[in-house]
């Protein structure tokens, strides 16, 4: 079984999270088909090299691996909380930091909760913009999971497992391929 190399990037300020419920869960999927070398990114854990940072160059060292991690990652998990209607500001200038073609053709499952279902559109609305920007490769399925579906960090809605099933199947014969012409 090959390698791949993924990098969950956990838009949440909390620890536990349910966006690191949901990264943990695809991360889980992905391990019944892959050998997956998984790597976990909370913007909100960078501290001052990122939050202080204006451009790239601005970034200290800690910060600049993390980003390094994102742009070199075989496949992103992005796993977001919505506040007001989008992902956090701190995710977004984290984004801001990785290098505009980095990402370009780059698999990415998007991936948020939120308070209610009036936010469930935040995928196709909000972060799938975003990563149309960077020229990805973003699965045609996200997962928007709200509140009412956890206990805490625990799923309680089994729906929710289909849905992340369906999200990942929808990558495996990209990374498949991936890897056929990696090796």
């Amino acid at each position: 079984m090959n390698q791949i190399h993924v990098v969950v990037v956990n838009g949440s300020p909390n620890v536990p999270s349910r966006s690191g419920t949901l990264g943990n869960l695809a991360l889980a999927e992905l391990r019944e088909t892959f050998d997956v070398q998984a790597e976990k990114v909370a913007p909100y854990a960078i501290g001052p090299g990122l939050t202080g940072a204006i451009t790239r160059d601005d970034v200290d060292a800690a910060a600049e691996t993390t980003l390094r991690s994102v742009e070199q990652a075989d496949l992103l998990i992005v796993s977001v909380p919505v506040y007001r209607g989008a992902y956090p500001g701190m995710v977004k200038h984290f984004f801001d930091l990785v290098d505009q073609y980095a990402l370009a053709a780059k698999p990415v499952l998007l991936m948020a909760t939120g308070g209610s279902e009036r936010h469930s559109l935040v995928i196709d609305q909000v972060l799938r913009p975003l990563f149309g920007f960077f020229q990805a490769w973003v699965a045609p399925t996200g997962v928007y999971v709200e509140s009412a579906a956890f206990d805490g960090t625990e799923i309680l809605d089994a729906s929710v497992y289909t849905r992340e099933r369906v999200a990942v199947n929808d990558l495996i014969p990209l990374l498949k391929l991936k890897i056929s012409t990696v090796a």
